[in-house]
């Protein structure tokens, strides 16, 4: 554990200079190393194509009695009791419900079940009859949590809180504990009266009685089990803004803030408010009927956790990116959760591209690109090979280290985002994103799969996106791009632009993709050209009465995920080589691109690779058959990390044999 931490730790310090409103991690980062060290993983309001279950749990009614957890030697030892309310989806006479046997006794049971077994942490209740599809049923099962650490319940020093993804409800309460079961909750905690205590939904009650006090939290909007939770504290320290609602300005909802002596929450009290505006033009009014953030201890590191209307933060962690992420998960993630653990980008791709467009509001669109460079950097430097979505993860949630990997789930999940909206354009792709978010038949408070929202959003656009999410969803990697150039003079200021589009990459299949060209020119304005590119080694040819001078391929950087030459210019047929050359690149030192140019003196099979400074071989830019001529490559390394590289030439002619071989080192300074 200690070294992926440190590995994190380190990705996270390379891409943290490129963000100036705050000296802090992404919001993202923090939220995907804490939830990366996860041990909760083990091996209905449902949307259309939602996993289904005998039954469908419509609320949980749970008391904790955990007056004395609160007192040293602070144990982890706790009394309850809770009412599973369900619909029966298919005749059934027992449920079967999660509950970790090394956290959790049960003692009995009532109501409806009669008893009940309890074995390789699956608590089994027997019910008093047979019932059939639609009747209600309560069963009330009383239990108690051992005095273990299992990294669900926490206490400490006066502090005790619950953390719960993805599967750790279970070491809590027995419950049905998928991440499409979401049911409304009922939760009374037992504490002492020195103690405040924060829960899902609204304050419905408070009842001190001599040193101790009863609270009484109810939520009428469904949860997801990993995101219902408790956070207390002796003494804790309680703010409350409110946020008046865009629908209704005389109608507010409260946001409270729960935090630590000594902490400095005075701007994100300020900044949440827009943040609500601005999040709700974009994804359709906050979802809920309360706000809320609490810090915690030292035992809740380096990260935030979603939790449904009171948003768990690590120490001092009040920083706008990490706000930011946490709260758009208000939207993804718990108003539209996942159907199953296999999309879960649904939740943190979404959550960390929204970081982004919150930079964009506050300092506008160039910070937000940054963010999204940031993501594509951390991509490269991290990309395990997986695609986005793994269906076996729907059926054997994985080690939060994979389920919760930062370069696929969060980072390539926000680029593809951001690369859905370059492919759709801003008016479409917000339409679409919003009509997703509000959409109150399928998604809006229930959970989505992948393939809904897949079909949505070709629903809302009109448009079949399929291609697009089958390449950076469903598929690995990424492409890479080996793209040529000419220009032809025809004659009577008449000037013919040919681009071949050309793709190289081994571990993926071809990505279709609208790319734009730009062509610059001697005299008069650049021009931009957009076409689809359906094919590899698409050629393209445009027709000018201007002498053009330069071409640049994707010259916005909108396909963050890509590597190769953003262009490869062709010979230069008035200037014939007499002798193999590799010159200097130009700029160097460089951010992020450069050119290289190179002679070729006969016709030959010439490679061009990139090595790091140990000598591994980092790209491929050139590996073809040229003509004699002078050759510019435009290399682009923003995937890539500051440092020495080298450059080297291979030419083997096509006729002798003969090897031309030289190598120059170059310099990247991010």
């Amino acid at each position: 554990m200690k070294n992926l931490f440190l590995a994190l730790l380190t990705l996270l310090l390379v891409t943290d200079n490129l963000y100036s409103q705050e000296q802090f991690l992404k919001g993202s980062q923090f939220c995907a190393h804490r939830k990366a060290l996860m041990q909760n993983a083990s091996g209905m309001m449902d949307s259309p194509n939602s996993p289904r279950h005998s039954y469908d749990v419509l609320n949980y009614k749970i008391f904790f009695d955990i007056y004395n957890n609160f007192s040293s030697p602070y144990p982890k030892s706790y009394n309850a009791n809770i009412i599973v309310k369900f619909r029966v989806d298919s005749t059934l006479n027992s449920i079967n419900l999660n509950a970790v046997n090394s956290s959790l006794v049960i003692d009995s049971v009532s109501m409806a079940g009669v008893s009940f077994t309890h074995a390789s942490n699956l608590l089994t209740v027997t019910l008093d009859r047979t019932y059939n599809v639609s009747e209600i049923v309560e069963v009330k099962i009383f239990f108690r949590h051992n005095n273990v650490s299992d990294n669900s319940f926490f206490a400490s020093g006066g502090f005790v809180f619950t953390d719960c993804p993805p599967e750790g409800a279970r070491k809590l309460y027995p419950c049905w504990d998928k991440p499409s079961d979401k049911a409304t909750l009922d939760l009374t905690a037992k504490v002492p009266s020195t103690v405040k205590l924060g829960s899902n939904g609204l304050l419905n009650s408070t009842t001190v009685n001599g040193d101790t006090t009863y609270y009484n939290w109810v939520s009428n909007y469904p949860i997801a089990t990993y995101l219902i939770v408790l956070s207390g504290k002796v003494n804790y320290n309680l703010d409350i803004v409110y946020w008046h609602k865009i629908s209704n300005p005389s109608d507010s909802i409260p946001i409270w803030f729960y935090w630590n002596p000594g902490e400095n929450i005075s701007n994100i009290k300020t900044k949440i408010i827009p943040m609500t505006t601005q999040f709700s033009n974009l994804f359709g009014e906050y979802p809920f009927d309360k706000g809320g953030f609490a810090t915690l201890n030292g035992q809740f590191p380096w990260a935030g956790m979603e939790n449904q209307t009171l948003i768990s933060l690590c120490p001092n962690c009040w920083g706008e990116n990490l706000v930011s992420h946490e709260y758009a998960h208000m939207w993804f993630g718990d108003m539209i959760s996942p159907g199953t653990w296999a999309d879960v980008w649904l939740n943190e791709g979404f959550a960390t591209y929204s970081e982004a467009l919150w930079y964009e509001y506050t300092n506008g669109y160039s910070t937000y690109k940054n963010s999204i460079y940031g993501d594509a950097s951390s991509y490269f430097s991290g990309n395990p090979g997986w695609s986005i979505y793994d269906s076996s993860w729907a059926v054997t949630t994985p080690p939060g280290s994979i389920l919760y990997n930062y370069a696929i789930i969060y980072a390539k999940g926000s680029c593809v985002l951001h690369m859905l909206r370059y492919t759709l354009g801003d008016s479409v792709f917000f339409s679409a994103l919003k009509d997703y978010s509000t959409d109150t038949t399928d998604f809006k408070y229930k959970s989505a799969v992948t393939g809904d929202v897949i079909n949505k959003l070709n629903q809302s656009t009109g448009q079949t996106l399929n291609w697009f999410f089958n390449e950076w969803v469903y598929g690995p990697n990424h492409p890479v791009y080996q793209n040529t150039y000419s220009f032809i003079n025809l004659g009577g200021g008449n000037w013919q632009v040919e681009f071949l589009a050309k793709q190289i990459q081994t571990n993926a299949n071809f990505f279709t993709m609208p790319i734009e060209i730009k062509v610059m020119f001697a005299t008069g304005p650049d021009t931009v050209i957009r076409v689809l590119n359906d094919s590899n080694n698409q050629i393209f040819t445009f027709t000018f009465d201007r002498e053009p001078t330069n071409l640049q391929f994707d010259p916005s950087n909108d396909i963050v995920l890509k590597q190769g030459t953003t262009s490869v210019s062709v010979k230069e047929p008035s200037t014939t080589p007499l002798e193999y050359g590799l010159l200097q690149n130009y700029p160097n030192p460089f951010n992020p691109s450069t050119k290289i140019t190179y002679d070729i003196a006969k016709k030959s099979n010439v490679t061009l690779r990139i090595y790091d400074i140990l000598g591994k071989k980092v790209f491929t830019l050139e590996n073809d058959l040229k003509d004699i001529g002078r050759y510019t490559v435009e290399f682009n390394a923003y995937g890539l990390s500051s440092g020495a590289y080298f450059y080297k030439i291979e030419a083997v002619e096509r006729n002798s044999g003969k090897i031309f071989s030289d190598i120059r080192k170059m310099i990247l300074v991010k």
